[in-house]
């Protein structure tokens, strides 16, 4: 007899990392329970902004055109100084990854009405149930599934959720990682920042540009939000706490010094907070995995501590819907900590270092050091903020860097299809896993033990033409924006296989076979 289970996947916290995981895992199959402790959107804005490799994800989960709705362009990065003096800029081209026409790279957003939206999408779901005040008391495992004890906030009555997986998104104090026994690691700031939140009632000058203003003493985060809301993220001296600011009152005269009058902003609200840098010891425990906060803490300073977890979820995601599906193998989980750590690392690393920038801790050599363009490269250059993602373990065949199209992420310029239809190239691709050919049916290059392991995943094949040619079979596409044929020329190769989240897996150059892993460390 098979063994009932509530739902396919327990997720635990419905924050972004939460909704991420929960609306991918739904979009693509399985069912979800979901538990949130509050019943309401957490009022206070926390992340201040999403790029495109968000929110391409959101498009593959058909709602990047509402979130874009609520969300507003970034125009770039500054550091100055309080004299005037700009220490370093960062200017954000068009995507490439998310284009119809000219897409930003980067969105300011005021998160709860990102997640009010995102909510009302989840509700579209059928197969996802959330129940919200319910705060979960235990989760318990065994070979087959997991067992979640929620404890309704209001009456008490705790009732028991039986699922395959569970997913732990419930920030960085995570309970369901204590309950694991998950060590983190890492340090807590000594400094006391706090968090000043305003409606905009009128514009001034150079509004939205994302403003550092670098100082030893009172570095400050100078931040447009969508819809009308700007931000100040300024530091305590050693002698101020949070009793020093009871009231709107006390919190004006620090706006002031920084020229910011009751003519040009309401305080909304505001809040106290410590930057960490904390790392999980592991983001697994048998069927329960650590994301977003729960996994990871960084400071604030690259913008991407809510956008990692947003993507940890979605790795997880899509990968859980395959097992659940019977398309994907339970060695696929294995994945996930090697594909996602490196990345958290590395938003961390950087996150530290643009802090001692802010702070004017970093030398002129640090600083140089991060804006120099090293030589003969084959990628274009582009800072790391701006520059697009990839994958330096995990489910990959060949080696990385920057001389290779492994593990890179496939750009998507609009396209068109053979019957004459544009659109953006990931509407006109085959879900799941595909390969594309350089104007080259990619089925023709592989042998038949590759393409025997790539039929199993159930792989598609597909031509990209030059827009100078014909098509030649129903399934090619054409480069109309001679994009893809000249990227995929850049790195010599003349077939890609790529993965449902569109990272590069294997190319010709270095052989298309199906890439092998094992547990706990990348095999190609």
């Amino acid at each position: 007899m098979s063994e009932h289970y509530d739902a396919d996947v327990a997720v635990v916290g419905y924050g972004p990392t939460g909704l991420a995981g929960a609306l991918t895992l739904a979009a693509k199959g399985a069912r979800v329970a979901a538990f949130e402790r509050d019943q309401d959107v957490y009022a206070r804005a926390r992340a201040v902004t999403i790029n495109d490799w968000t929110m391409r994800i959101l498009q593959d989960l058909g709602v990047d055109d509402r979130v874009e709705r609520v969300v507003e362009p970034q125009r770039a990065l500054r550091w100055v100084t309080y004299d005037g003096r700009e220490v370093m800029r960062v200017e954000h081209p068009p995507s490439t990854l998310g284009t119809r026409g000219s897409k930003p790279r980067f969105y300011n957003i005021y998160q709860p009405a990102l997640e009010a939206e995102l909510r009302r999408c989840g509700e579209e779901h059928s197969s996802l149930a959330v129940r919200y005040g319910v705060e979960v008391v235990a989760v318990e495992q065994d070979a087959s599934g997991v067992t979640v004890t929620a404890r309704d906030r209001e009456t008490g009555e705790e009732t028991a959720t039986r699922t395959r997986y569970a997913i732990a998104a419930d920030g960085g104090s995570s309970p369901v990682r204590k309950m694991l026994g998950i060590p983190m690691h890492g340090d807590t700031g000594d400094t006391l920042w706090i968090v000043i939140d305003c409606r905009v009632k009128r514009w001034w000058p150079d509004r939205d540009f994302l403003t550092f203003w670098t100082d030893r003493e009172r570095p400050v985060v100078d931040i447009a939000l969508s819809a009308g809301n700007h931000r100040w993220e300024i530091p305590l001296n050693a002698t101020e706490t949070e009793a020093d600011f009871p009231t709107h009152a006390e919190v004006w005269p620090l706006l002031h010094a920084l020229g910011v009058t009751e003519d040009d902003v309401e305080i909304h609200q505001y809040a106290f907070y410590r930057h960490h840098v904390r790392m999980a010891e592991t983001y697994r425990r048998g069927r329960v995995f650590l994301a977003g906060d729960a996994a990871h803490l960084m400071p604030p300073w690259a913008g991407a501590g809510m956008q990692t977890g947003m993507r940890d979820a979605y790795n997880l995601g899509w990968k859980i819907a395959g097992i659940v599906r019977g398309e994907l193998g339970e060695d696929w989980l294995d994945t996930y900590e090697a594909e996602r750590r490196p990345s958290a690392e590395f938003y961390t690393g950087m996150a530290v270092a643009l802090g001692r920038v802010i702070k004017q801790e970093a030398t002129p050599a640090e600083i140089e050091a991060m804006n120099a363009v090293p030589p003969n490269l084959v990628t274009p250059w582009e800072p790391p903020l701006n520059a697009p993602p990839t994958l330096v373990a995990g489910w990959l065949r060949g080696e990385t860097g920057d001389a290779s199209v492994v593990g890179r992420y496939l750009p998507q310029p609009l396209a068109c299809d053979a019957v004459g239809r544009i659109d953006r190239l990931d509407a006109l691709l085959p879900n799941g896993f595909f390969l594309l050919g350089n104007d080259v049916d990619p089925a023709t290059l592989l042998t038949p033990e590759e393409k025997s392991g790539w039929d199993a995943l159930g792989a598609s094949y597909v031509a990209v033409r030059p827009r100078t040619a014909y098509t030649r079979a129903a399934t090619d596409l054409v480069d109309i924006e001679d994009a893809v044929l000249p990227w995929l020329d850049r790195y010599g190769v003349q077939a890609i296989a790529v993965r449902p989240d569109k990272f590069v897996a294997a190319a010709d150059k270095t052989g298309l076979a199906t890439p092998v892993f094992q547990r706990g460390k990348e095999s190609r």
